[in-house]
């Protein structure tokens, strides 16, 4: 726990306008631990960054340095708010002759083992946890489609922040290792669970494949698209995407997944009654409809072919990671029950189950972009 005085100092290295007034947690803090400063001129994001989540966090930094400045060099050329339209990041004031030498040092300050970071709050913003309408699943998609579109010329490689995350062959070797490994003895009840994973290997190694040889291009992608992670205007249009220290070079078809996989469920991640769970087509069609009008002009015919591929790849792979951390004794998830992490591997699967049961459906909806 830090005491006000040592938050205060820690705000204090930073390049900020005003006297400060006020330092408050802002949110639940699932991975970094992030505070509101108020000045008396403006408010300002504090992250404390988790180190063990993101091992290079003056590598994660120049990502979201280079990603803003291109963002911002777009939406000027637009005639748009720079200030509005992506994050500012905060620089430090000035740096001790021992951090001069340290890679991208302006970008954070190191307290300890702690990485802290700053940026801008982005006023009148407005956040949603859960699209609950197809009306917000279309902006919704829309933003992300912006965000691609915009980044769609930037091709400067970007640092790795967590290894293999969306990797097929890297994931699949992890579960094979945890379910010989078995450290919670929990395989022997496990046989139609794990013939879930195993019996789609085949079409997860032929969709990764195109990734691999280069059919499906290499884009910047966000990984973690939650609508939570897109700031919207109190009119309810998208103003920025946030929360960018997953930014990574990898497919954007892993993206149009993953927000399939939050925005579209009609029930819970760990939904107990799995008559609850399933894809919403309704809610895939906005969101689909959304994306696509932004990104048209930039995906290819190969792109646009498989991204039903890549919503029905990311649902698999976190049903994986549910089962193998069940498999694990639950070692990373936080549980509230002992069989917590069963229960998300079992919505998860039928979440996947629905998504393949509509899965010519998404396709020809997307096919109607050509």
């Amino acid at each position: 726990m830090y005491s006000p005085e040592q938050l205060r100092h820690i705000a204090e290295q930073f390049d900020i306008c005003g006297e400060i007034q006020e330092i408050k947690p802002l949110g639940p803090g699932f991975i970094n631990d992030t505070l509101i400063v108020v000045t008396s001129s403006e408010r300002y994001i504090l992250q404390r960054k988790n180190h063990n989540v993101f091992p290079d966090v003056p590598g994660m930094m120049n990502n979201i340095d280079m990603l803003t400045k291109h963002i911002r060099d777009k939406i000027i050329a637009e005639n748009g708010d720079p200030m509005r339209g992506t994050l500012t990041i905060c620089k430090r004031k000035s740096l001790s002759e021992s951090e001069q030498s340290l890679p991208y040092a302006k970008l954070y300050y190191k307290d300890g083992e702690n990485y802290w970071t700053m940026c801008l709050f982005i006023e009148g913003s407005v956040t949603y946890t859960k699209a609950d309408s197809p009306e917000l699943a279309y902006k919704g998609g829309k933003g992300l489609g912006h965000f691609h579109t915009q980044l769609a010329d930037f091709h400067t490689p970007l640092c790795e922040t967590i290894k293999g995350f969306h990797d097929f062959p890297s994931r699949y070797a992890q579960w094979r290792a945890a379910v010989e490994r078995d450290a919670a003895g929990r395989v022997k009840d496990l046989a139609e669970e794990i013939s879930w994973v195993e019996s789609r290997v085949p079409d997860m190694k032929a969709y990764w494949a195109l990734i691999e040889n280069g059919s499906i291009p290499v884009r910047v992608s966000h990984n973690d698209t939650k609508i939570s992670n897109i700031l919207f205007d109190k009119s309810g249009e998208t103003l920025a995407v946030i929360d960018l220290d997953t930014c990574m070079s990898t497919t954007v078809l892993n993206d149009y997944g993953d927000a399939i996989r939050t925005y579209t469920n009609t029930g819970e991640e760990d939904d107990r009654n799995l008559d609850n769970v399933s894809m919403s087509f309704e809610m895939c069609k906005a969101y689909t409809e959304g994306y696509l009008s932004e990104t048209g002009g930039i995906l290819t015919e190969t792109e646009l072919e498989h991204l039903p591929d890549g919503a029905r790849y990311i649902v698999y792979e976190q049903m994986l990671r549910f089962l193998m951390d069940y498999i694990d004794g639950d070692t990373y998830y936080k549980t509230n029950a002992p069989d917590h992490n069963l229960v998300r591997t079992r919505a998860q699967h039928k979440l996947l189950v629905s998504i393949e049961e509509q899965f010519d459906k998404m396709k020809e909806l997307i096919a109607t972009f050509k």
